[in-house]
């Protein structure tokens, strides 16, 4: 079985960052038969292992224990933030980069 342990991302919704210091190993499967059930509309799946999302604290952690599961796994790095550094009264400077536009 195939796994993949990642850093989840900050969602675009909020400016919080709740749920991004774990790293997760989710389960991966490529040929996944799904059904769509035909009183709910629903999709359905054969197989649940798609559904478990393991966290860890650390990126050594997951990765020691896909190995002792004998997983296949593939690690994606973790993307820094970006942080932008502004100051209310930078708009007030008299050497702005930008013009003043109202």
């Amino acid at each position: 079985m195939q796994a993949r342990i990642y850093k989840p991302s900050k969602s675009a919704m909020t400016s919080g960052r709740g749920k991004t210091k774990a790293w997760i190993l989710e389960f991966v499967k490529e040929n996944v038969h799904r059904t769509a059930d035909p009183l709910m509309g629903w999709t359905s799946i054969d197989d649940t292992s798609g559904q478990v999302r393991l966290e860890f604290d650390t990126q050594d952690e997951a990765v020691e224990y896909a190995k002792k599961a004998g997983l296949t796994f593939r690690v994606e790095p973790a993307a820094e933030r970006k942080r932008l550094v502004k100051s209310y009264s930078a708009n007030f400077d008299a050497n702005r980069k930008q013009p003043w536009t109202h």
